[in-house]
């Protein structure tokens, strides 16, 4: 017998023949509510360093059945290794930083796609929103505190990457001149001709633009509209009204067109989101869309899909842009250099039900403002 005090209690190993192992089933949770590993070295009977060296896949160090005994008291342990602090150690975080806008519906099946090429990559996302309250200062700040090693930036407000020469800067969705910048985008002139030449020929000619405010990329397809406008013949009667990229400033621009006396023929707006916002103003005035006032919004997102809104809009193929800005990131991580900084996608256009002929007059005021 052992000398007298505290009794232990023993089992036997978990396969094969070997030594007792004495297991205390408490000191777990007297240690930590998650399994170290300690925990699976005491369950296993071995070394910690043994059990390192198993759970590391460091091959001639231990039997076959000394691995098949460390590896099931792991799993009966529910023990995980802890990918973060082994990083660390080697001072990489393999976190990717996001800074998207969470009023953004595009933006949504962005980040699900990034999610997807990561965990392809073996690499974990750490999301910072960009909110009324919350700008692209804090959030970029958000990524710092988390030691991430790149940054994808999905459609910011400000036109330069805050950090660009400080890490791998990946942005998503326009154009930036920084050299050190990597540039996943669409062709948004291709995406606007695609719009007014859609309109132009099913006999639309007075075709509306709503633009997204400030920023680079609604510059972009302010210019793509009006050299669309003018490709058709159509340049005086280029219109562009002061937009954004939410529904309440979709819901705005019509407000200012239902005030104009008569409505426009048709109405492209800056993304899927400012058109939802126009079409439910159009609704509640009255205006039947598409027969009295076509509308074309961009970017395919989900809320262009449902059947209760069968948006008009041109695509952008999300799955090819978070690939694509997952990889440009992780080869920057990795020192290699990038055959072109710069990938423009083609857009492509989906016609829904939001789209059709013009009538042979314009909606009145009367009708406009109906209730």
């Amino acid at each position: 017998m052992g000398p007298p005090g505290r009794r232990v209690k023993t089992c036997a190993p978990l396969s094969g023949a070997g030594r007792r192992a004495r297991y205390d089933p408490a000191h777990v949770a007297r240690r930590s509510t998650r399994p170290t590993l300690e925990d699976v070295a005491a369950r296993a009977g071995v070394s910690r360093a043994l059990v390192s060296l198993v759970i590391r896949g460091v091959a001639g160090q231990a039997s076959a059945q000394t691995r098949e005994r460390v590896l099931l008291a792991a799993a009966e342990l529910g023990y995980r290794p802890d990918a973060q602090a082994r990083l660390l150690a080697r001072n990489r975080s393999q976190l990717l930083g996001v800074v998207y806008n969470v009023r953004h519906a595009f933006h949504a099946e962005l980040v699900d796609r990034l999610y997807a090429a990561a965990e392809d990559a073996e690499y974990e996302l750490v999301l910072s929103g960009l909110t009324p309250c919350r700008d692209d200062r804090r959030a970029v700040e958000t990524i710092l505190d988390f030691r991430c090693e790149a940054l994808i930036l999905l459609g910011p407000e400000t036109p330069a990457p805050s950090l660009a020469g400080r890490l791998p800067v990946v942005v998503v969705g326009w154009r930036v001149r920084d050299s050190s910048v990597d540039v996943i985008r669409t062709s948004d002139d291709q995406g606007l001709r695609q719009a007014i030449d859609h309109l132009v020929g099913l006999g639309h000619r007075e075709i509306v633009h709503v633009d997204g405010g400030d920023g680079p990329v609604s510059a972009a397809r302010r210019r793509g509209y009006r050299t669309a406008m003018r490709r058709h013949g159509l340049g005086e009667l280029v219109r562009i009204i002061p937009g954004g990229h939410t529904e309440e400033a979709g819901a705005t621009a019509a407000r200012l067109l239902l005030d104009g006396g008569s409505l426009p023929s048709a109405v492209v707006t800056f993304n899927d989101d400012t058109a939802l916002g126009m079409l439910d103003s159009f609704i509640r005035a009255g205006v039947v869309v598409p027969d009295d006032v076509s509308i074309v919004g961009y970017d395919d997102s989900w809320v262009s899909r449902l059947s209760c809104i069968n948006l008009t809009t041109v695509g952008q193929d999300a799955d090819r842009m978070a690939a694509l800005a997952v990889e440009r990131a992780i080869a920057r991580l990795n020192g290699q250099a990038a055959p072109e900084r710069e990938i423009v996608l083609s857009p492509y256009l989906v016609v829904r039900g939001t789209t059709a002929a013009p009538a042979h007059r314009a909606v009145p005021l009367r009708r406009a403002q109906a209730r």
